[in-house]
């Protein structure tokens, strides 16, 4: 089974230590060009900068680093930490730097560039990509409630909802789990709610979303 976690989105965030300015961005990003294509975008954006740290992560490429003048293994590295420790691939990251005028010191430095990075990847938020089973789950609207939070539960999550006379949930499910969920829900609801499997994707789905809540499972 493939299943890895990429940025959902662009993120941004901003960290102001001991007069420093810390500007972190996140992406998703397919290849090293388009990598490459975002440091040099901040370069630009931040010219008058002291510093443009930077880290990308490719699930079938390379993993690069800088401290872009911070003394080293003070900014890329604790950085790229940040994507590691959370299993995120295909990420860039660049955390820009305006000196505050006030030295920060090794550990400082490292706590500053891991925290930037780390509330830039709480702002883009957190998707899996794996293979999931397509079922459609018609329910009463006195089930909507229960549902959501079983299919929570089971590690599925609901692209769409259709309201009509009863509610349809279009419900993705892991692949390992839908045949004993759909099992599930029909002896939790006696007989009442039966879900059909239509097909599979493979595909990204928000896992944390943005602001950092909840997390992979």
């Amino acid at each position: 089974m493939t299943e890895y976690y990429i940025p959902t989105q662009a993120g941004e965030a901003e960290l102001v230590e001991k007069r420093s300015r810390f500007i972190g961005h996140v992406w998703r990003v397919e290849s090293e060009e388009e990598a490459r294509a975002r440091i040099e975008e901040m370069k630009k954006r931040y010219y008058d900068a002291r510093h443009n740290c930077w880290c990308y992560l490719l699930r079938e490429g390379p993993v690069r680093y800088s401290d872009d003048g911070e003394p080293q293994g003070t900014a890329g590295q604790p950085m790229l930490n940040v994507f590691q420790r959370e299993e995120v691939t295909n990420v860039c990251c660049v955390v820009t730097r305006y000196f505050g005028g006030i030295l920060l010191g090794a550990g400082g430095l490292v706590r500053a560039y891991t925290q930037s990075a780390k509330d830039a990847l709480d702002a883009a938020g957190i998707s899996v990509v794996r293979r999931w089973v397509e079922t459609l789950v018609p329910c009463p609207y006195s089930l909507l409630e229960l549902l959501k939070s079983e299919t929570a539960a089971w590690g599925g999550v609901i692209p769409e909802t259709e309201y009509g006379a009863d509610v349809t949930l279009t419900v993705l499910l892991p692949e390992e789990k839908a045949e004993a969920y759909l099992a599930h829900i029909l002896d939790m609801t006696a007989g009442t709610v039966e879900g059909i499997a239509t097909g599979e994707r493979f595909q990204d789905v928000p896992w944390r979303p943005a602001g950092g809540a909840g997390g992979p499972g």
